[in-house]
């Protein structure tokens, strides 16, 4: 909680989460990719969407992620929901290890993916970040909302607008 000294007032916002709701979309894999964000703080929404040709769905869930993150002007509590495992359990069991390993799996193999997950820890790094997974394409009216805007990111990826 923040306080300020001189008169021990409550700054409100400091106590609101921000809510990411995040996916991305592929059409080919690798392909036409695009990412969205529905970010939600109390009442206020905000929308991003992007994309980028000969991508993979994967790179697409990550930087939907990142830009959300970016995207907030200060530390804060957010709340990441994503239909990726990929991203949930990259982020909340794999990347402690990948790290430790010098960005090896267990295999030995290089991670894939390593730019976007070292700027994803970084992101998140900024942040108190609560990770939760949602079934994509299950009624979740959040999550459909995301598809939608990742959906749009291919497009204006197609159109050379992203």
């Amino acid at each position: 909680m923040n306080r300020n000294s001189s008169d021990n007032s409550t700054d409100n916002n400091a106590e609101k989460i921000v809510d990411l709701y995040t996916d991305g979309a592929c059409k080919g894999n690798p392909g036409w990719g695009g990412w969205g964000v529905l970010m939600r703080f109390g009442e206020v929404e905000k929308t991003l969407c992007g994309g980028a040709a000969e991508t993979t769905n994967n790179r697409m869930e990550l930087n939907a992620v990142i830009q959300g993150l970016k995207a907030l002007n200060r530390p804060c509590r957010v709340r990441v929901h994503t239909d990726s495992q990929y991203v949930q359990k990259g982020i909340s069991e794999w990347l402690p290890n990948w790290v430790r390993r010098g960005w090896k799996t267990a295999g030995g193999g290089a991670v894939k993916n390593q730019d976007l997950w070292r700027e994803l820890a970084e992101q998140a790094a900024r942040h108190q970040v609560e990770w939760f997974w949602v079934k994509g394409h299950a009624g979740h009216p959040e999550n459909e909302r995301a598809d939608v805007l990742a959906n749009e990111g291919v497009r204006l990826a197609r159109e050379g607008k992203s």
